[in-house]
């Protein structure tokens, strides 16, 4: 049977790449009880500064109603906490605890092995290539 035409398209073999690896770590975190989004965000916040929602929906790549929901259980889990910003009142500040901490060192080795899984599958030099040539797209038409 011939292949779609689609699948030669490149937003094409992006999405279904993104689907594929994206696939694969969430499985290898649903071990720890945890998805992908929590990852990115106890990944995003371990460095103890506190991220408004704003900033932190935009580095996780979620929008700002899902990420509060994720929020709402990630706070009930104790892994992350709100504060007011001591600035503007207005603003929430998230920031992650010391249980939070120690998850995301779990997650961290589950993450680091499949992406050594990734690389030793297409190679180190082929996968700095890649990173590459994505962070180069993402800059261009991001």
């Amino acid at each position: 049977m011939d292949q779609p035409p689609i699948t030669s398209s490149l937003t094409y073999l992006l999405a279904q790449a993104n689907r594929v690896v994206s696939g694969a770590l969430e499985r290898s975190l649903a071990a720890e009880g945890a998805q992908v989004e929590h990852w990115r965000i106890l990944e995003v916040l371990s460095n103890e500064q506190g991220r408004s929602m704003g900033e932190l929906a935009q580095l996780v790549l979620m929008n700002h109603p899902a990420l509060t929901k994720m929020m709402d259980r990630m706070v009930s889990r104790g892994w992350v906490h709100r504060a007011a910003d001591e600035a503007d009142s207005r603003r929430v500040v998230v920031f992650i605890t010391d249980e939070g901490l120690e998850f995301v060192a779990r997650l961290r080795e589950r993450v680091e092995t499949y992406q050594e899984s990734l690389f030793d599958s297409i190679g180190d030099r082929r996968a700095d290539q890649l990173k590459k040539l994505l962070n180069t797209l993402i800059r261009e038409h991001g």
